[in-house]
C-alpha cells in the first residue's frame, strides 16, 4: 500500500483579505515541496449535507450558504470570511477527509495526509472562527463510527492553537478521544486542563510561551501515548498543525522541524500497534511560507514509511 495525498483546485479559490495569513499560498507551498514524492494522489470530492450534519445543523449550513457572495469577500468575524469559492473549498475540505478515511479503511491507502484549506478545528457545532468553515476532522471522526461502524476513533491536535470546534462538536461524544496540544495563553482561549468533555474523553495539553518541542515531547511520551494505548483507537486522526514551530508568525513555541516528524514516527507507532497503521492526517494551520512546505513533507515521508 501506498500513503494517499488528497487535495483539489478549489481549495485555492477559498479567498480572505489581501495580507490574511491564511492564503492560497499556504497551498502552493505545499504543493511544491510535495510534488516529487510518490504518492496516491486523489481528487478531494465535494461532501454533501449528511455528513457535515453529524456535526453542524442545519441552519448552520444555511446561514453560510446564504451569506456567501457571488464576488468580492463576506467577513463573518475579524478573522473569518466567505468569497465566492469559500464554500465549494470547505465541502472539499470535508470530502477529502471523508474520502481519506475510506481509502484507509478500505485498505486502499496504508494512510493518507489532506492538503485542502480553509482549514477545520475551530469550527464549533454553530459558529465559524478562526478561520474555519466547517469541523472537517471532527466530521471524519463521526463519519468513521455512524456509516463505518467503528467503535473507537482516537484524534490528535498538534496545532498551536487550541481546537475549540472539535471540542464543542465531540463534547458529548464518549467514542471518540480528542488530543489538543496547544499554546496558552493563546487564541481561541480555551484548552484548560479542566475541560474534559462529558465523559472524560478529552484531554488538553497547555503548553506555556516560549516552550519548546523538548516538553511535548515530554507530554507526548507521557500523557498522549499512554492514553492512547489504554483506548485502543480502531482508527487516528491527526490535526496536523504546523504553526508550534519557531519560525511561525501566529504563535510563540519553539518546535524544531525534527519536533513534528518525531510527533509523527511516534503516533504512527501507536497506529501500527491499534489499528493496523490506518492514520489519516488533515492539514490544520501553518503560516509561516518559507517553512510550511518542508515541514508538510518531512510529515509525509514519514507516514510513507509506514504505509510501505
Amino acid at each position: 500500500m501506498t500513503t494517499a495525498f488528497l487535495t483539489h483546485p478549489d481549495a485555492l479559490n477559498h479567498v480572505n483579505p489581501e495580507g490574511h495569513a491564511e492564503c492560497a499560498a499556504r497551498l502552493e507551498a505545499v504543493y511544491a515541496a510535495t510534488a516529487g514524492l510518490d504518492l496516491l494522489r486523489v481528487e478531494a470530492p465535494l461532501a454533501g449535507n449528511t455528513p457535515i450534519l453529524r456535526a453542524h445543523p442545519q441552519s448552520y449550513i444555511d446561514n453560510l450558504e446564504a451569506q456567501a457572495p457571488a464576488v468580492g469577500i463576506v467577513a463573518l468575524d475579524p478573522d473569518t470570511s466567505l468569497s465566492a469559492g469559500s464554500m465549494n473549498a470547505a465541502r472539499r475540505g470535508v470530502g477529502g477527509v471523508l474520502k481519506a478515511v475510506e481509502l484507509v479503511l478500505d485498505g486502499e491507502a496504508g494512510n493518507a495526509f489532506v492538503a485542502m484549506r480553509p482549514p477545520g478545528h475551530h469550527a464549533e457545532r454553530e459558529k465559524s472562527m478562526g478561520f474555519c468553515l466547517f469541523g472537517n476532522v471532527a466530521i471524519a471522526a463521526l463519519h468513521a463510527l455512524e456509516a463505518r461502524g467503528l467503535s473507537r476513533v482516537a484524534i490528535v491536535d498538534f496545532d498551536v492553537h487550541h481546537g475549540n470546534g472539535t471540542q464543542d462538536i465531540l463534547w458529548t461524544e464518549p467514542r471518540i478521544r480528542y488530543f489538543s496540544s496547544h499554546g496558552m495563553p493563546l487564541y481561541p482561549g480555551t484548552g484548560a486542563l479542566d475541560e474534559r468533555g462529558a465523559h472524560g474523553q478529552i484531554v488538553n495539553i497547555p503548553l506555556p510561551p516560549g516552550s519548546t518541542g523538548a516538553l511535548y515531547r515530554e507530554k507526548l511520551e507521557n500523557i498522549i501515548l499512554p492514553a492512547l494505548d489504554d483506548f485502543r483507537p480502531e482508527l487516528l486522526l491527526i490535526s496536523a498543525g504546523f504553526d508550534a514551530h519557531e519560525g511561525d508568525p501566529l504563535a510563540n513555541l519553539n518546535w524544531q522541524d525534527e519536533d513534528f516528524t518525531f510527533a509523527t514516527r511516534r503516533l504512527c507507532e501507536v497506529a501500527q500497534k491499534h489499528c493496523a497503521g490506518r492514520v489519516v492526517s488533515a492539514l490544520e494551520g501553518g503560516y509561516n511560507l518559507s517553512t510550511l512546505g518542508g515541514l508538510v513533507r518531512a510529515h509525509i515521508e514519514v507516514l510513507q514509511e509506514f504505509s510501505a
